[in-house]
């Protein structure tokens, strides 16, 4: 929208506004909700009693509870995606994977809330199974790209196939980091530098 028309008479940006904010509200109280109980123990109905709302108005904006479970999982997924691709295009897939990782250490309630539900999605009639299953082939392919590339340039030694190593990081991140939400006094930057090291070659760039 320009200046423009924002400037016109009967121009409501107040009420678009407002219904953005509530429903990031509604989206930051569930990502709790769903954090503690998993998406079976947690309802709508606690939902809208931590904001202090009526159930209607979380129907209003979210009229099911997958729908919201679906817009809380894009949320806790989308942070540093851009940082992400420039820091591996720039300096290496692994110096992208640990700055990745610092910077996931400031959002543990995330985090945790994207191991609960992958666990919880294992189960194929869970309303996250497919979301899932597209997230990891996404991110593997994702992965895949940034180690061939590296290995076209020499910044990667494992000669493997791309997206078989992409797996094995997958897994290994997912491991790491699930063993630091249940004992923070791991060092996780500490455990993916050695295990990118393994992984992809000792001489693997990994920046400061």
């Amino acid at each position: 929208m320009t200046d423009e028309m924002a400037s016109r008479p009967g121009t409501r940006r107040g009420p678009y506004a407002k219904s953005a904010r509530r429903r990031a509200e509604i989206v930051a109280s569930a990502t709790s909700v769903f954090s503690a109980r998993g998406y079976r123990g947690g309802s709508l109905r606690e939902i809208a009693k931590q904001l202090d709302l009526s159930l209607t108005s979380v129907v209003h904006h979210f009229p099911s509870k997958s729908e919201l479970l679906v817009a809380v999982l894009e949320n806790a997924d989308s942070a540093h995606a851009d940082s992400f691709d420039s820091d591996s295009r720039k300096e290496s897939v692994a110096y992208a994977v640990l700055q990745y990782v610092r910077r996931n250490l400031e959002r543990p309630e995330m985090l945790r809330l994207l191991a609960l539900m992958a666990a919880e999605s294992s189960a194929p009639d869970h309303p996250a199974h497919e979301w899932f299953r597209d997230r990891y082939d996404r991110t593997i392919g994702l992965l895949a790209i940034a180690v061939r590339r590296d290995q076209d340039e020499g910044r990667v030694s494992n000669a493997r196939d791309p997206k078989g190593i992409a797996e094995s990081l997958v897994a290994l991140w997912d491991g790491l980091q699930l063993q630091w939400l249940i004992d923070p006094r791991r060092d996780l930057v500490a455990a993916m530098t050695a295990a990118l090291k393994d992984l992809l070659g000792p001489h693997t760039p990994l920046g400061t």
